[in-house]
């Protein structure tokens, strides 16, 4: 059964929390029983006051990343729908929000409390009538590189192939490939790649040292090269071969050749077993292509440069780009992660309705925490005040 959308009209939910446990949110009153069946998706009406950390939350760290999907959304037709089903409103409807969020100081936490509580309303996301989810993380990796192939430099980090083709798959998503005697043919594999099956075909962006670091590269999506002059090259996706991703860490658990599947464990066991890595990350088929970017930040699927610690990925059939999200959840270490993000980004292995990937940055620091990140949590999500009584029943309709 394909997923549904229910947004639902109920009582307003006056949901009591439970006081901060240590590793997972506190639990939610149960909403009004919802139709079984896969992905049953719906939106419960609640209270600001019902968001655990809303008012110890530095709200207004969510501005400039608010102000960037306005930037977007503002340059748009008036009535041009938000999101699939129209979940975020119109342009029209954002008007308001986001001339009065750009009135807000840097620094002004509980202006952009008040503005927030003025021009949106809060509804928990539900699933099955269930408000428990998944939340990973992911950052920007950045690699030591150079423009060309010398010294230690000698993995290539590939622009998009001049063959590759995209067009539309029968179930509407994005399908790459290439032309081959005028038929529509699947892109050559990770592996087929690797051995120089596009050699021809694309153009090197730049060189690194470590293939692990490359195919993390790969897995993360955006990343930057620091380049030996210092300067730094920053590179968004471009496109992908088309292929399913495969995660490594999948790959040595079933192989039972590691415990700790987190990424630092993986990144450890992989460069500690260089002839066996090669050949194992081969084994995910999926290939990623890049373009040079600029800009304050990685560019996530929404179009604008993520914010660390406020944007995080979505599954857009269910959540509509551009959307303010409370999100509650935990850090790798236990303590409660209760902020303010935007819904900016989407990623191959980000599906489901109460699912989630929050971007923490750039570096080291943020590898490490991101890689450990797999908890669990939940989030509301902030509609416009001019959206919220129109929401409708959209039972049966495909997000």
């Amino acid at each position: 059964m394909k997923p549904r959308l229910a947004v639902l009209l109920l009582a307003a939910l006056a949901a009591s929390c439970a006081p901060e446990t240590p590793r997972r949110p506190p639990p939610v009153p149960g909403p009004a029983p919802l139709p079984q069946g896969p992905d049953q998706f719906g939106l419960i009406p609640a209270q600001f006051n019902d968001l655990p950390g809303w008012r110890t939350d530095g709200a207004a760290a969510v501005l400039p990343a608010l102000n960037r999907t306005c930037d977007r959304v503002l340059k748009q037709p008036n009535d041009k729908s938000i999101g699939q089903n129209g979940m975020g409103g119109t342009v029209a409807d954002w008007y308001s929000p986001c001339s009065a969020a750009r009135r807000v100081g840097a620094n002004d936490h509980e202006a952009a409390r008040v503005m927030f509580e003025e021009w949106f309303v809060p509804f928990l996301a539900v699933n099955n009538g269930s408000a428990d989810g998944l939340f990973t993380g992911y950052f920007e990796p950045e690699l030591a590189g150079s423009r060309t192939k010398k010294g230690r430099f000698t993995v290539p980090i590939l622009g998009k192939p001049r063959d590759l083709v995209t067009r539309k798959g029968a179930d509407g998503s994005t399908e790459s490939g290439r032309m081959v005697d005028g038929r529509f043919t699947p892109y050559p594999s990770r592996a087929e790649i690797e051995a120089g099956a596009i050699a021809a075909q694309a153009t090197p962006l730049a060189w690194v040292e470590d293939p692990v670091d490359a195919h993390i590269l790969h897995i993360q999506g955006s990343g930057r090269i620091r380049l030996e002059d210092g300067s730094v090259l920053r590179l968004g996706v471009a496109a992908t071969n088309g292929h399913k991703f495969v995660g490594i860490s999948k790959i040595l658990r079933e192989r039972g050749l590691i415990e700790d599947t987190s990424m630092p464990g993986v990144r450890a066991w992989l460069k500690a077993n260089p002839a066996r890595a090669k050949a194992l990350m081969a084994e995910n088929p999926r290939y990623v292509f890049y373009t040079p970017i600029s800009g304050d930040g990685p560019v996530g699927s929404e179009g604008v440069a993520l914010t660390a610690g406020r944007s995080m990925a979505v599954d857009p059939r269910y959540v509509a780009l551009g959307l303010p999200l409370f999100l509650d959840t935990v850090e790798p270490s236990g303590q409660p992660l209760r902020r303010l993000v935007m819904a900016q980004d989407t990623g191959a292995a980000i599906k489901g309705p109460i699912r989630g990937d929050f971007f923490w940055g750039t570096g080291e620091e943020a590898f490490d925490k991101a890689g450990r990140m797999k908890s669990p949590g939940r989030y509301w999500i902030l509609l416009p005040q001019r959206r919220s009584p129109r929401i409708a029943m959209a039972e049966g309709q495909n997000p």
